[in-house]
């Protein structure tokens, strides 16, 4: 068979590929809407959130199903699906649903630097309502939803998550490759040099707490995420910074490490002093050369 004839029956198969898509996506919106209820969900610091309260200001809402941190696979997606957050909100509500709880959450996303919400389904039915869990397994993919006027939310659409899917844009590039996605492995950690794995979170101790606040609210455009007394928390293009009312005006970082007391010894060796501490694995660091940060033990 010549080149030029394999060409041609690659290019027609994709153009073939493309066509079944758009058929399959028609059949999938054909399936009549399925009503659905108003789900509670836990979220951090023992708050919870309703699935009418993800939309936001949206009519649409896409809600992923993630196995949770365990899944080095499920990682990925997430990662992915992060670098095109900022496009996806524009058109409708999105968050991410695991399994785990809130707190091990809110520690892994700030590790992966995560911009998107996430929510715990730790207790809810939610998952195994749609089809995303059987027993105590819980089965990747998305899920899309609307609400009307009457805030009814309607099921659309499912899909399930697997490798050479639409969802992961790895495989496909994989699969490009001689090799293909053979041995290919997940990786858990964005730092792979050290243990120390920097976190989107920053603080910063300000002498002026109201005026700071109101400083990057109304001038640099932050958005406002919580408020408790002393500290509010903003977030602006995926960084979460804590402004804290303080006698010293310090920029403090974070870093997360899987084991907290050898990764706090060899700090403690090489010239960093401890300058706070909250727990017996949670502590505030000031090293040799002028970087302050947080150091804990991410939630297992």
């Amino acid at each position: 068979m010549s080149i030029t004839n394999v060409e041609s029956q690659i290019e027609q198969l994709q153009n073939e590929i493309i066509e079944k898509k758009k058929q399959l996506n028609e059949l999938k919106k054909s399936v009549p809407e399925k009503l659905v209820k108003n789900y509670t969900f836990q979220v951090s610091k023992g708050r919870t959130t309703t699935l009418l309260e993800l939309f936001g200001d949206k009519n649409e809402l896409i809600v992923i199903h993630n196995m949770g941190k365990g899944c080095s696979y499920c990682t990925m997606w997430a990662d992915g699906l992060n670098g095109v957050y900022h496009h996806l909100i524009a058109k409708a509500g999105f968050v991410v649903s695991s399994p785990d709880a809130p707190e091990i959450q809110e520690d892994f996303a700030a590790s992966r630097k995560w911009l998107f919400q996430m929510v715990s389904i730790n207790g809810s039915t939610f998952a195994e309502d749609l089809g995303f869990q059987k027993g105590k397994y819980v089965y990747p993919g998305v899920s899309t939803f609307r609400k009307d006027e009457e805030n009814n939310i309607y099921l659309i659409a499912q899909a399930p998550f697997g490798p050479g899917d639409d969802f992961c844009v790895t495989w496909p590039l994989f699969e490009l490759l001689s090799s293909g996605s053979e041995g290919v492995v997940a990786k858990q950690m964005l730092n792979n040099r050290s243990p120390f794995q920097l976190t989107n979170n920053i603080a910063i101790g300000v002498k002026d707490y109201d005026q700071a606040v109101t400083f990057y609210e109304t001038i640099i455009g932050m958005e406002k995420k919580h408020t408790s007394t002393g500290e509010t928390l903003f977030s602006i293009s995926g960084t979460n910074l804590f402004i804290e009312k303080s006698e010293q005006n310090n920029t403090y970082f974070e870093f997360a490490v899987e084991d907290f007391e050898p990764s706090k010894k060899i700090l403690m060796e090489n010239g960093c002093v401890i300058t706070k501490e909250y727990s017996d694995k949670s502590v505030m660091i000031a090293d040799p050369y002028g970087l302050k940060f947080h150091l804990f033990e991410a939630k297992k």
